[in-house]
C-alpha cells in the first residue's frame, strides 16, 4: 500500500510455519497431466476435478461505449447515464505525497524493510508476527504516520466527483487517511483495509484515539493499554484479520447501482478488494488510471478458471474490449488529464492550490476527520484472509 501508511499487500499470516508435508496443489497436479489436451478437454477436466458447474463460453457483447477510449469515457461521464461513480484506489494515488508504494523496485516499501530484520517483508503487517514483536511496525509507523503528508491531485479529483454530485462511494486500500484530509465526506469513504484514526487494545478491546498512539509512537514506545497489559494496535487490517463490517455492508448496497467504475493506483492483487471490479453490472464502463495494466489476469486459481472459460472476470484491455479503458501513467497526471477533458481542469487545479494553502496556514499538514461513532471497527481475528 502506499499502502504504507496504506494497507499492505502480501502473504496472509494464517499460514502455519511447520514441517508437515504440504498437500499437493490440485491445479499443479492437474497441469502435469493435461499438456496434450485441447481446451474443451481441459475445461471438462477442471470441472470434474474441482467440482465446478461449467459456464457457457462468453459470447461477443455489444460495446457499451461509443468509443472505447478515454474520449469515450469522458462522453459517458458527461451523459445523463452516469450518476453513480464508484472510485477504487490503492497505493498509487499517494506516492506523489511522498508515501512509498509496496512493490516498486528500489523505492517500494517492501524493498526497503531490511533494517527491521524481518523474516519476510510482509511480516511487518501480519497479526501473528505483530503479537510476538510489535516494535518493527511501530518504528515504521513513525515514518508513515498520518499528518506528515498532503493529499494529492488524485485525492482532490475524487472530491471533485463528489462536488459534481456523481460520486456514489470511494473504496480505498490505503490507511493514510488522505481521503479524509482532502475533504471527501466520511459517508462517501470506505476504508477497506481499516484506518489509523482509531486503535484498540488487542486483549480487552478498549478503544484509543489517534493522539494516544501518536504520543507513544513519537516517543519510540510501544503503546500499552491503561486497563490491561495488552498492546494497543491501530485499526488497520493486518493479514489474518477480518475486513471492517462497513466494507461488507457498503459493497452490497453500492455495486449493483454503479454506472461508472474508476480504478486508480492499485495493483489489484490483494483480495477481496481486487474482485470488486467484477461486481459492477456488465454494462458499466471501467477506467483504469495506473502506471501499468493491472487486473487483467490473476495468477491465482480464479485466473486459471477465467483463462479456460469457466469463469468470466477481470479487466479486458485489448482490442476486444467493449467497456474497459486504461489511461497509463502517474495517477495525478491521469486524473488531471481526465479533468481537463471533462472541462474541470482549472477547477481541480484551483482546489489543490487552495486546499494545500489552507493546510500550510494551519501549521499542521493534516487534520483528518474521525469515523462516525456508528462506523464498525475491524473485528477480532478470523480465518478470513486479505
Amino acid at each position: 500500500m502506499s499502502n504504507n501508511a496504506n494497507s499492505p499487500p502480501g502473504k496472509s499470516d494464517g499460514e502455519e510455519q511447520n514441517k508437515s508435508p504440504v498437500p499437493p496443489n490440485p491445479i499443479e497436479s492437474l497441469a502435469s497431466r493435461i499438456g496434450d489436451l485441447d481446451v474443451n478437454s481441459i475445461r471438462r477436466c477442471l470441472v470434474e476435478k474441482l467440482g465446478l458447474e461449467p459456464t457457457e463460453a462468453s459470447t461477443s457483447v455489444e460495446k457499451v461505449l461509443d468509443d472505447v477510449s478515454l474520449d469515450g469515457i469522458v462522453k459517458w461521464i458527461k451523459s445523463v447515464r452516469c450518476q453513480n461513480i464508484i472510485t477504487m484506489s490503492g497505493a498509487g494515488i499517494s506516492t506523489s505525497a511522498g508515501i512509498p508504494d509496496f512493490r516498486s523496485p528500489e523505492t517500494g516499501l517492501y524493498h526497503n524493510l531490511q533494517k527491521y530484520n524481518l523474516p519476510e517483508p510482509q511480516a511487518i503487517f501480519e497479526i501473528n508476527f505483530f503479537r510476538q514483536n510489535p516494535q518493527p511496525f511501530y518504528t515504521l509507523a513513525k515514518e508513515l504516520f498520518p499528518g506528515n503528508f498532503k493529499p494529492t491531485i488524485s485525492h482532490y479529483f475524487i472530491r471533485l466527483l463528489h462536488e459534481k454530485g456523481i460520486l456514489l462511494r470511494h473504496y480505498t486500500q490505503n490507511i493514510d487517511t488522505l481521503e479524509r484530509v482532502a475533504g471527501i465526506p466520511e459517508d462517501k469513504i470506505v476504508e477497506a483495509h481499516g484506518t489509523f484514526y482509531t486503535s484498540h487494545c488487542l486483549e480487552c478491546r478498549k478503544q484509543y484515539p489517534l493522539e494516544f498512539i501518536k504520543e507513544h509512537i513519537f516517543a519510540d514506545e510501544i503503546p500499552i493499554c491503561a486497563d490491561c497489559p495488552g498492546v494497543v494496535k491501530p485499526d488497520i487490517v493486518f493479514f489474518g484479520e477480518s475486513l471492517p463490517e462497513r466494507f461488507q455492508e457498503c459493497l452490497q448496497q453500492d455495486f449493483h447501482k454503479c454506472d461508472m467504475l474508476i480504478i486508480m493506483g492499485s495493483s489489484l492483487e490483494v483480495q477481496p478488494f481486487a474482485s470488486l471490479i467484477d461486481m459492477v453490472p456488465e454494462w458499466t464502463p471501467r477506467l483504469l488510471i495506473n502506471r501499468e495494466k493491472t487486473g487483467v489476469r490473476s495468477s491465482s486459481l480464479l485466473g486459471i478458471l477465467r483463462h479456460f472459460g469457466l469463469m468470466d472476470g477481470g479487466l479486458k484491455l485489448d482490442e476486444n474490449s467493449y467497456r474497459d479503458v486504461a489511461r497509463l501513467g502517474d495517477c495525478d497526471d491521469g486524473c488531471q488529464d481526465l479533468a481537463d477533458r471533462l472541462g474541470w481542469g482549472d477547477e481541480l487545479r484551483e482546489m489543490v492550490k487552495r486546499e494545500h494553502e489552507k493546510l500550510d496556514l494551519a501549521g499542521v499538514v493534516t487534520s483528518p476527520h474521525p469515523p462516525t461513532p456508528s462506523d464498525p471497527q475491524p473485528g477480532p481475528e478470523s480465518p478470513h484472509k486479505l
